[in-house]
């Protein structure tokens, strides 16, 4: 069973900086692609940014260009989001994605909260 598993959220104040982990397991494969989503409060579940298999080939949502920049880890099946210069509205619940064979896989989530 593939699973994904988050890390690294918290509590931070407006221009600080966080950095998220995500790690996968249960698959010898490697995911053709990689990425980060949020969901806020009362909001829709969106795309903060992707990368591919091959590295690249990443994509940032407008709202956080420049200022979060997503990576490969060394493991395998692992990916990071450094979150720079943080803003109260990137207060949300993070979620990793995986995408392989076509499916979608998920993490359980993790909370960052930008304080003003």
């Amino acid at each position: 069973q593939v699973q994904l598993v988050e890390s690294g959220g918290g509590l931070v104040q407006a221009g600080g900086s966080l950095r998220l982990s995500c790690a996968a397991s249960g698959t010898i494969f490697r995911f053709e692609s990689m990425g980060w989503y949020r969901q806020a409060p009362g909001k829709q579940r969106e795309l903060v940014t992707i990368i591919t298999t091959s590295s690249t080939s990443t994509k940032y949502a407008d709202s956080v260009k420049g200022r979060f920049t997503i990576s490969r880890g060394d493991a395998w099946n692992t990916v990071n989001l450094q979150m720079n210069s943080l803003k109260p509205e990137d207060t949300a619940v993070y979620y990793c994605h995986g995408g392989l064979f076509g499916n979608d896989y998920w993490g359980q989530g993790t909370q960052v909260t930008v304080s003003s």
